[in-house]
């Protein structure tokens, strides 16, 4: 007789204070069967992890100076963490429109914050302007479809075009061998340039050289965590009648484990955290403040922040400075 762990059976679902459900999806947890106030608890509450390092954000934001434009961005993280832990514990149409469409929304602001940066007025203005009518006629043509396939696709065009422009601006900005403008005033102009002029373009050089990689590595991490989850939450769809089966062979809490929609949560959101403090130090690397800011990140099991230099502020505790990469 093989080792088991101590566990309890699933019991039969209660009768649910959210019933009938009226989503046009349903996930692999099955339905209340932990509680009749929750529908699928485990998708219902791995969204907490949204709230926390939203919550994280938007105080490392007001903590350190950071753009107003991210505090907005962390209050849409939230808000997609709070919709998406509605529609979980509700599985309710309207509950699932809050949850997806504020995807959408944040999704198109952080567009709008890549796209606009540096840009005229007039730019900013008909950008706003085009961003809006998009998340408006996604708003409508998903509320007639109501096709989540249609949701996922957008949401994904979305985040690939607002990765690939701002991966685009990082290389371009920082390293040395593609910024040409620079580059080119450099060569006409190193030989009436000063010892010391030389040293300080050589450090400048080497400092963005040092943060584009340091930022690579950082992009890498939210991106192989947010894939994961992805790829976890996939499988949790084509194999959803085996892993209830094995759900229920192992009993709870263990089943738990097995709530792949769960893990995409847990780390779809760390991921899309990576993302928003990669673009914070962007942002200040871009405003020419790399001297200001510095990334914070002990080590790959840790969450990151950008923080203001101590030299520049004074603000930072010495146990936090050392920790600063």
């Amino acid at each position: 007789m093989g080792l088991r762990l101590p566990s309890w059976s699933y019991s039969p679902p209660y009768t649910g204070y959210w019933q009938p459900v009226t989503s046009t999806i349903n996930w692999c947890e099955e339905d209340y069967y932990a509680t009749p106030y929750a529908a699928e608890i485990v998708n219902t509450l791995t969204n907490l992890m949204f709230v926390f390092l939203a919550f994280k954000g938007i105080r490392n934001c007001r903590r350190h100076g950071h753009d107003t434009v991210f505090v907005v961005a962390f209050v849409g993280y939230l808000l997609v963490g709070t919709g998406s832990f509605l529609f979980h514990a509700t599985l309710k149409y309207p509950m699932q429109l809050v949850d997806e469409l504020s995807m959408i929304y944040t999704t198109c602001l952080m567009n709008y914050a890549t796209f606009s940066y540096s840009k005229s007025r007039l730019y900013a203005f008909t950008l706003a302007l085009a961003l809006v009518s998009l998340a408006i006629f996604i708003t409508l043509y998903y509320h007639y479809l109501q096709d989540p396939a249609f949701h996922q696709n957008a949401y994904a065009i979305l985040t690939a075009v607002m990765l690939a422009r701002s991966m685009y601006v990082m290389e371009f900005s920082l390293r040395p061998s593609l910024r040409k403008s620079e580059e080119n005033f450099k060569l006409h102009h190193r030989k009436s340039m000063t010892a010391h002029q030389k040293e300080v373009s050589r450090s400048d050089d080497l400092r963005n050289a040092q943060i584009l990689s340091r930022m690579w590595v950082l992009i890498i991490a939210g991106l192989s965590i947010f894939l994961s989850g992805f790829a976890i939450w996939q499988l949790d769809n084509i194999f959803c009648s085996q892993l209830r089966h094995w759900r229920r062979e192992v009993g709870l809490p263990w089943g738990i484990v097995l709530e792949g929609h769960g893990w995409w949560h847990l780390l779809t959101g760390v991921g899309a955290y990576y993302y928003l403090i990669w673009g914070i130090w962007l942002r200040h690397c871009l405003n020419c403040r790399q001297d200001e800011y510095s990334l914070v990140w002990p080590s790959i099991v840790s969450l990151p922040e950008i923080v203001r230099s101590e030299s520049s502020s004074g603000i930072v505790e010495p146990a936090v400075a050392k920790k600063i990469l």
